[in-house]
């Protein structure tokens, strides 16, 4: 793919704004094993990270061989949002960073629209993207079809070539790649464990970083 100098960073939310994947599959590692499934947070983190909530469901209920009960995502995401006020944290010299960009920005997550909001105000990071927050739950096919990168791209007005995507999961990479826009993969989140950086690459990821305060020089030397 030839570089062009930035015209949007499109960032993920958990993972890169919120250090909150390794809480969440904690939650849903307890959720799905009442459930009769024996799983653990690190399966979770294997499985379904960067993935929108109907598609683990029904990876859950594949492995079950039956529906989950209705309320299922309901009391997830309950059990999530207490969690996530006892102990989320926003990555590490984030706000900063997003402060710094000249560069127009926007979210675009694999989470339901009220987690993105909830967990970006909790963590004092919203004021800094609203309202541009674009959740899986506005497109048809989420990560890692391209669906939501090219559909936040469109309404950011900018074209998907000079769109960056900042992310942290395997999906995430590849619909980044998918919609034709550079991807720089992000390992500073507190479930990438010592191969993380290499499954960003292997999916596609054009450079990976662990620091958030390399972002804007990486932006920089990523344009043509």
């Amino acid at each position: 793919m030839t570089a062009t100098k930035p015209g949007l960073v499109i960032f993920d939310c958990d993972g890169v704004l919120v250090d909150s994947e390794p809480i969440a599959a904690a939650v849903m590692a307890a959720a799905v094993s009442e459930l009769g499934l024996p799983m653990t947070a690190a399966d979770c983190l294997h499985r379904f990270t960067g993935i929108a909530m109907t598609a683990v469901i029904a990876a859950i209920e594949t492995d079950l061989g039956r529906p989950v009960p209705a309320d299922f995502a309901a009391r997830v995401r309950e059990q999530d949002f207490a969690a996530f006020r006892r102990s989320l944290q926003p990555i590490a010299g984030v706000a900063a960073v997003v402060r710094s960009l000249a560069l127009p920005k926007c979210v675009a997550s694999s989470g339901a629209p009220e987690k993105i909001r909830f967990t970006l105000g909790l963590t004092h990071l919203l004021p800094l993207f609203e309202p541009h927050l674009f959740s899986a739950h506005m497109v048809r096919h989420g990560k890692p079809a391209p669906d939501l990168f090219l559909f936040a791209a469109r309404a950011m007005g900018v074209d998907a070539e000079a769109c960056v995507v900042v992310e942290d999961s395997e999906a995430g990479i590849c619909a980044a790649r998918a919609a034709g826009m550079r991807a720089l993969g992000f390992v500073g989140g507190g479930h990438c464990g010592p191969d993380h950086a290499r499954l960003l690459r292997s999916a596609g990821a054009d450079v990976v970083f662990r620091h958030m305060a390399d972002l804007p020089g990486l932006l920089m030397a990523h344009a043509g």
